[in-house]
């Protein structure tokens, strides 16, 4: 199938603009962490993630109608050079229009050694969004640092931060940039891999070969308690591919897409949502512990193999998962 709607409000470039590397003209005071005690986070879908530019009021408008999990409102990769302060300025009215149906919404700012990345930090951190998207972070210091600055800008605990993956240099530290996440000073809940950005980096043409530096993705983002979503599909005309590039994801371990166009929004919600038949087994596996014969067994028989305590916390997630989405 070939999709056949009008998809020239959406399209988005995915061109990178060179930046001629500096200081960001506000930094937080580093190696200062204040504290803050671990919470209880509410279970948050993050399967459809779209890109939405600041500078399109027309795909803005349709953010309410649309059934993603969350949006992003970007500033980075959508925005033309010419077009960044404007669209920056655009965000406090974007915020204070915030739809009704309570769908996440993070702010993609440009990168921090970037003309308008420290202004765009603190510009989306008076907005209060759910989230701020860092893009280009490379080091734990990237993330921390960030942090710092919302920090002193008195940012409510609920804003956090999402990491692009996106550069050679990120997959190299990306056990240490993970690590954060067990730290709830640092923000850090979501990775978002740029795979866009990786192939422009590296000279890699097929997906296939970026399967290792994924994989590698998913096994930093549970080691660090995050969320992971998989890079944009491109060719958004194409939603049959699209699907099967989500099944794998899906199949990888990834927690749900970015993408850059409404039309990709269903498919993805398909791809990572739990199936009737993963539901009912997390039912039956969290009854069975449930039972007063078990109480306290670390392992025990449920229709002929055996489950361990391991599998119970696996099912509590996705049973969480499926209620967030009514599944």
């Amino acid at each position: 199938m070939r999709g056949g709607a009008n998809f020239d409000d959406w399209l988005i470039s995915n061109t990178s603009y060179d930046c001629p590397k500096r200081l960001p003209c506000v930094l937080a005071s580093t190696g200062r962490r204040r504290h803050r005690s671990e919470m209880t986070e509410t279970y948050r879908p993050r399967r459809s993630v779209l890109y939405v530019p600041a500078s399109n009021d027309k795909a803005l408008a349709k953010i309410s109608s649309l059934a993603c999990d969350a949006v992003i409102i970007d500033l980075e990769d959508a925005v033309a050079p010419a077009e960044k302060v404007s669209a920056r300025e655009k965000l406090a009215g974007i915020f204070a229009n915030r739809p009704g149906r309570r769908c996440e919404m993070a702010v993609r700012i440009n990168p921090l050694s970037s003309e308008w990345g420290a202004d765009d930090l603190l510009a989306a951190a008076r907005c209060v969004p759910d989230a701020i998207l860092l893009p280009k972070v490379d080091t734990p210091r990237d993330v921390l640092e960030s942090g710092d600055v919302l920090d002193d800008n008195f940012s409510p605990d609920e804003v956090k931060l999402w990491a692009m993956i996106e550069t050679p240099k990120a997959l190299l530290n990306i056990g240490p940039i993970a690590e954060l996440g067990r730290d709830p000073a640092s923000r850090l809940v979501c990775f978002v891999a740029g795979t866009n950005d990786l192939v422009k980096e590296t000279g890699i043409l097929d997906r296939r070969y970026l399967t290792p530096w994924l994989m590698q993705m998913v096994l930093a983002a549970r080691a660090g308690g995050l969320d992971l979503l998989d890079g944009v599909f491109n060719d958004f005309r194409d939603l049959d591919a699209f699907a099967r590039e989500c099944g794998e994801a899906a199949a990888m371990g990834f927690d749900g897409k970015s993408l850059i166009h409404p039309a990709q929004i269903d498919a993805a919600n398909r791809a990572f949502a739990p199936s009737a038949g993963a539901v009912a087994e997390a039912r039956s596996v969290k009854e069975a512990f449930a039972l007063a014969e078990n109480a306290g067994r670390q392992v025990i028989a449920l229709n002929g193999k055996m489950v361990e305590r391991l599998h119970l916390a696996q099912a509590e997630k996705l049973l969480a998962k499926a209620a967030a989405i009514g599944a």
